[in-house]
């Protein structure tokens, strides 16, 4: 028998002054867009702003259909949108915000499986790390270096 260990490394931020300013930027982008969150079921709203090495920002948030599972996180939103209208572009960093209409939350909140399996798949092609900020409605950031530290076993086309 062997074991392997696997450990992940963030960065936490304690407020959103800590951050550098074009982090702070994308975050007031992802809490704009948010507000355009189709989420009448969940009440669950996500917003997310992907910078480009172009310089182009690129925003999603959820939408959500009564036919489930038939909606789409604010992730895959932002990701297949930046992949498909700037396809020689790489993705530097995604930053993620969500909000509930009830309540707040003051923990930061991470990409779903499927979202960190897609954003993986992205790492992997263009062969360099997506710098991932994520957090609730309020309360600390969290910063990971790569999509490795959501997902080291990242499932990928060379095991097919």
């Amino acid at each position: 028998m062997e074991e392997i260990i696997i450990t992940t490394k963030f960065t936490v931020f304690h407020s959103a002054e800590e951050l550098p300013d074009e982090v702070q930027f994308l975050f007031e982008q992802a809490v704009k867009i948010q507000k355009n969150a189709y989420a009448p079921y969940s009440d669950f709203r996500v917003g997310v702003a992907i910078a480009l090495d172009n310089g182009e920002i690129v925003l999603g948030s959820n939408q959500e259909n009564a036919a489930y599972p038939s909606g789409l996180c604010a992730e895959r939103v932002a990701l297949y949108q930046a992949v498909s209208n700037f396809p020689e572009a790489e993705i530097l960093r995604m930053v993620i915000t969500a909000a509930p209409k009830a309540t707040g939350i003051p923990v930061p909140i991470t990409p779903c499986g499927s979202c960190r399996q897609s954003i993986g798949e992205y790492e992997i092609r263009q062969q360099s790390p997506i710098e991932i900020y994520f957090m609730g409605e309020k309360g600390k950031i969290y910063k990971s270096e790569s999509l490795k530290n959501l997902l080291p076993l990242l499932f990928n086309k060379k095991l097919l």
